[in-house]
């Protein structure tokens, strides 16, 4: 159950429905309730504040058809676990680094239901980038992210890869995510050429 916050009372637009739908889907446990702290439409966009159960503060941009355009963490709230551990389903941000002469790495990872993981991965504008995400059991997805925030690949299923050219520089965010109901083993492959 989603609440509006405060007291100024607004229709719920498609947009809305839409960032509380795709909260519900990577945000883990915490994302299956929680307020729409504000919602501010316009022509481009509407951007919709979400705050979960477990008090972590969404960011998300609907369009007009419903589809999403960004999806990203604002306020991590620390269960007191760690830097971020178990807040919405996420195990924190995992550099990623290639050995001194390879284009590569490939690592190894087990997530629990409804977790993620984020892999930060430093590339320019106009590098390649690969990601191939294996589970060993079970299924998984996962979202690109560019240094910006903004989304270079929507929720996609881990039997597709990935390989594209960057259009810009900086941190890109590969996070993987477990939106099944039980644990799973997993490869994950990257790529920069």
């Amino acid at each position: 159950m989603f609440a509006i916050a405060g007291t100024a009372a607004f229709a719920m637009s498609e947009a809305d429905d839409a960032c509380i739908d795709q909260l519900r889907q990577v945000g883990g446990p915490d994302g299956q309730s929680g307020t729409i702290e504000s919602s501010e439409f316009s022509e481009a966009g509407t951007l919709v504040m979400l705050r979960d159960a477990g008090g972590t503060l969404w960011r998300c941009i609907a369009y007009k058809d419903g589809s999403i355009g960004e999806m990203s963490v604002v306020e991590a709230m620390d269960d007191g676990g760690g830097a971020i551990a178990g807040v919405a389903g996420s195990t924190g941000s995992q550099r990623v680094k290639f050995d001194v002469g390879s284009t590569g790495a490939e690592l190894v990872g087990q997530l629990a239901p409804g977790a993620s993981q984020q892999y930060l991965l430093g590339a320019k504008n106009e590098q390649f980038l690969y990601v191939r995400v294996a589970p060993r059991n079970g299924s998984l997805d996962y979202v690109i992210r560019n240094p910006d925030g903004s989304e270079l690949l929507g929720l996609m299923s881990a039997d597709k890869e990935y390989r594209g050219q960057l259009w810009q520089s900086g941190d890109h965010v590969v996070e993987v995510i477990n939106r099944s109901n039980s644990s799973v083993d997993y490869n994950v492959i990257f790529g920069i050429e």
